[in-house]
């Protein structure tokens, strides 16, 4: 039980070549990766900015400025 066979060499083997094969292969994996998540977080910030400023916020006006300001 302790020894590996050879198919357990061979799936070693097979996922060394698929993530370190080829040339730059993982990191180019990982600069996909890099600018979806970028991408994600510009979609957030974009919803954001579209919503009124009193929306965004969330939270009742809290001095009396804020409350003229949301009058007009």
């Amino acid at each position: 039980m302790g020894s590996m066979s050879i198919w357990h060499w061979a799936l070693v083997v097979l996922v060394v070549v698929v993530l370190f094969g080829g040339r730059g292969k993982l990191s180019s994996l990982m600069g996909d990766a890099a600018k979806g998540v970028k991408a994600f977080k510009d979609g957030l910030k974009d919803s954001d900015e579209d919503k009124p400023r009193d929306e965004r916020a969330g939270a009742l006006p809290r001095t009396d400025a804020e409350k003229e300001d949301l009058k007009n």
